[in-house]
C-alpha cells in the first residue's frame, strides 16, 4: 500500500509540473476609443492572440470617438464580468469615474498606449516623447530651416502633448535662434484626418502656400497634411512626419510624399497588454510585472507603474525594416513607386 500511495504522490507531482497554468475563467474587457482607425486592428489581433494563450475570454467595445459611450461602455464590460480591462482612452478625465469604480471593484486596469492618470491603473505604451523626437529628427534632416507647421493630436489625449513636447527637444534650439519658424500649430480633434487637412489647407491660405514642413503627429493625420499638399502642388516637395507604421503612410514614404513614419509593432503592444492583463487579473501586483518602472510624467504629477516599447523611425532608407517583419506586403508598400526610386521596390 505504502509503495502504491508514494507512486501516486509521484504521478500527482509530474502532474503539477506539466500542466500548463490557463486563465481560463478570466474575461479581459477591451474598451477601444475609436476601432475604425487601421491601426486597432492590428492591436487587436494580438490581444486576442495573447488571451487566447492564455486561456482568457476577449469582450470589447468600440467608443467611436465618444467619451460619454466610452464611459458607459466600460461599465459594460465589468457588468459582463470583466476580471480585468485595457483601456483605449477618448478622453481619459470625462472616463474616470467608470475607472474609478473598477478599481473600487478591485478590476485591474491598463491604460492602453494612453495614459489614464490613476494610481490604480498600469500604464503600457510606446515612448511617446521618443516618438517626438524621431518625427523631428527626421523633418529637420531634409529641412533644417525655414517655416515649420505642427500639426498635434487631440486636445483631451496626454499622448498629444508627450509627442509634441519631444518634437519640441529637438527642434526648440533652432526655433529660438531664429532658424525655424512656427507659422501653424493646432490640435486636432479625435486625431482626425479630416481635420487635420482642414487646419493644414488653412495653414497654407495663411501663409501663402509658403510652409517648408510640416511636424505631423501620426499617420492619419499625415494622410490628410499629404491631401491638403497635392491639392496645392507641394506633395513630395515638403516632408511631413507621422507616427504608427499604417500601411497608406508606408506606401506614401516609398512614393515621397511622407519623410518618416514613426514605426510601434502594435503586434508587440498588444501582445504586452494581453500578457499584462492576465497577470494582474491572476493576483500579481503591478509593481511584480517584469519591466515596470515609475513614470511620472501626466499633468497632474501622479506616480503611475508603467512599461514603455521602444518605436522605429521609417523611411525611404530602411523600408526593409517593415517588409522583413512581415508588417506589410510589398505590392502594398511598393504600390505606384516608380522603378529604380526606391531600393526595396525593385
Amino acid at each position: 500500500m505504502k509503495s502504491v500511495m508514494k507512486l501516486m504522490a509521484c504521478v500527482a507531482v509530474i502532474t503539477s509540473v506539466h500542466v500548463p497554468s490557463y486563465a481560463k475563467d478570466l474575461i479581459v474587457g477591451v474598451s477601444w476609443s475609436n476601432f475604425q482607425e487601421e491601426r486597432w486592428k492590428t492591436d487587436e489581433a494580438a490581444i486576442k492572440e495573447a488571451l487566447k494563450a492564455h486561456g482568457a475570454k476577449y469582450i470589447s467595445a468600440d467608443a467611436q470617438t465618444s467619451a460619454a459611450k466610452q464611459l458607459t461602455d466600460i461599465e459594460s464590460l465589468i457588468a459582463q464580468g470583466a476580471n480585468a480591462l485595457i483601456v483605449l482612452a477618448q478622453d481619459s478625465s470625462a472616463i474616470g469615474p467608470a475607472i474609478e469604480k473598477a478599481t473600487n471593484e478591485g478590476i485591474p486596469v491598463i491604460g492602453y498606449d494612453r495614459l489614464i492618470e490613476n494610481p490604480n491603473t498600469y500604464y503600457i505604451t510606446f515612448d511617446n516623447k521618443e516618438v517626438g523626437r524621431l518625427q523631428a529628427q527626421a523633418v529637420m534632416k531634409v529641412k533644417p530651416t525655414g517655416n515649420y507647421v505642427f500639426i498635434k493630436g487631440g486636445s483631451t489625449d496626454p499622448n498629444a502633448d508627450f509627442v509634441f513636447s519631444g518634437q519640441m527637444e529637438v527642434l526648440k534650439p533652432s526655433i529660438d535662434a531664429g532658424k525655424i519658424k512656427n507659422v501653424g500649430e493646432a490640435y486636432t480633434d479625435g486625431w482626425k484626418p479630416e481635420i487635420a487637412q482642414k487646419n493644414m489647407e488653412q495653414f497654407l491660405t495663411a501663409n501663402n502656400n509658403k510652409v517648408d514642413a510640416v511636424v505631423s503627429s501620426n499617420d492619419g493625420m499625415a494622410g490628410g497634411v499629404v491631401a491638403a499638399l497635392e491639392a496645392q502642388g507641394l506633395a513630395g516637395s515638403v516632408p511631413v512626419s507621422g507616427q504608427d507604421g499604417d500601411k497608406a503612410a508606408l506606401n506614401r514614404v516609398a512614393l515621397g510624399t511622407q519623410t518618416v513614419s514613426v514605426w510601434k509593432d502594435s503586434r508587440m503592444l498588444g501582445k504586452k497588454a494581453g500578457d499584462v492583463a492576465v497577470e494582474l487579473a491572476s493576483g500579481k501586483k503591478m509593481s511584480e510585472i517584469p519591466g515596470t518602472v515609475k513614470f511620472k510624467g501626466g499633468s497632474k504629477g501622479i506616480e503611475m507603474e508603467s512599461q514603455f516599447l521602444k518605436p522605429q523611425a521609417i523611411t525611404k532608407d530602411n523600408l526593409n525594416v517593415v517588409l522583413d517583419a512581415k508588417w506589410i506586403s510589398k505590392s502594398e508598400l511598393c504600390q505606384g513607386v516608380k522603378a529604380g526610386t526606391v531600393a526595396v521596390c525593385k
